[in-house]
């Protein structure tokens, strides 16, 4: 009976310590790197603590016990002798040497520095992040939405703010959290060490659809991302297909147009997302859907149904034809 329950107990261990998208101890960069160490070095210790202990409590539990002379003495002193070396001097001594041992690793610790102009500035929303690059002159400064791309083996200097609530910025495999105050403006430096897409997401509890704030990093070679920055400069492009024109015609006739920006078009809302590149990114919804057909029209028309509580109201007065159109032109914004 116990071999049922510890072995399916030890399976379940394993795997869920099989390198999850969001871990600290799968370091992609400098800083996380150092968050690893300490990491390790921390459960590594209590690991060995813990087995010592388990140890000497089996020990206490089976040993033998001499039978107690009515002529002798109830305690000669061993006992607080014991207590005070267990529970006070051992763990003075273990906690003060993971004290120093984490001071050291993070006196090493890439710290964005104040002095130095943001190169990107993230604006936390109820439930979603700005994304706003600012590097360079102002004519090359752009916006996007809940994905951020950076140049591999660069540090990159991140501005953090919030325009509601206390939010919380997280990608486990560059950095450490880091808050977004209300009125507080914190910064962050970041650092990818290879190409690849790094998750992350508001970890300070903001409200109905915290879980769903998520982030997405973006590491790619320099090259590939200057690429990418020379496309995000460009404004929307012109539909070309007549069902995607008419797209556009639904979008800037629509509610669609006053919260949403689509650069080069009538369209400049402030309220959501800046959607001029929409169709570049891989999710919607705070990277909570799939960027494609069937969810874009679901989030169309029944956001409050996937993210109760969001921003994005229920559009479900489009018809068939002014959906598909919809869609269509949305699809084209690359």
């Amino acid at each position: 009976m116990m071999r049922k329950v510890i072995f399916p107990a030890f399976l379940l261990l394993t795997a869920t310590a099989c390198g999850p998208p969001q871990s600290i101890l799968h370091p992609e960069g400098p800083a996380a790197g150092n968050l690893s160490v300490i990491g390790w070095a921390t459960f590594i210790l209590l690991g060995v603590i813990a087995f010592v202990m388990w140890l000497l409590i089996g020990w206490a539990a089976v040993r033998r016990r001499g039978t107690l002379q009515e002529h002798e003495p109830y305690d000669e002193g061993g006992g607080q002798r014991w207590i005070f070396i267990g529970g006070l001097a051992i763990p003075f001594v273990v906690l003060c040497g993971l004290f120093v041992f984490a001071m050291e690793r993070m006196s090493d610790f890439p710290i964005s520095d104040h002095s130095v102009n943001p190169e990107i500035r993230i604006v936390g929303h109820q439930f979603w992040w700005e994304v706003q690059y600012l590097d360079g002159p102002v004519d090359e400064h752009f916006t996007t939405a809940n994905e951020i791309h950076i140049p591999v083996g660069k540090p990159v200097d991140l501005l953090l703010e919030s325009a509601d609530v206390i939010h919380s910025f997280w990608v486990p495999s560059l950095h450490g959290k880091m808050q977004l105050i209300p009125g507080q403006p914190n910064y962050l430096r970041i650092e990818a060490s290879r190409p690849g897409e790094f998750p992350g997401q508001c970890a300070e509890y903001c409200g109905e659809q915290h879980a769903h704030m998520r982030i997405l990093v973006v590491a790619q070679t320099p090259e590939e991302y200057a690429l990418w920055r020379q496309n995000q400069l460009k404004p929307a492009v012109v539909p070309q297909d007549a069902d995607a024109a008419y797209g556009q015609q639904v979008f800037d006739d629509g509610p669609c147009a006053l919260c949403h920006t689509v650069r080069g078009t009538p369209a400049n809302g402030k309220v959501a997302p800046d959607l001029t590149h929409l169709a570049s990114r891989k999710y919607i919804g705070a990277n909570s859907f799939l960027n494609d057909k069937a969810d874009l029209g679901g989030w169309i028309t029944h956001a409050q149904t996937l993210k109760p509580g969001c921003e994005m109201p229920n559009l479900t007065f489009f018809d068939g034809r002014d959906l598909r159109a919809l869609i269509d032109y949305l699809e084209v914004l690359k």
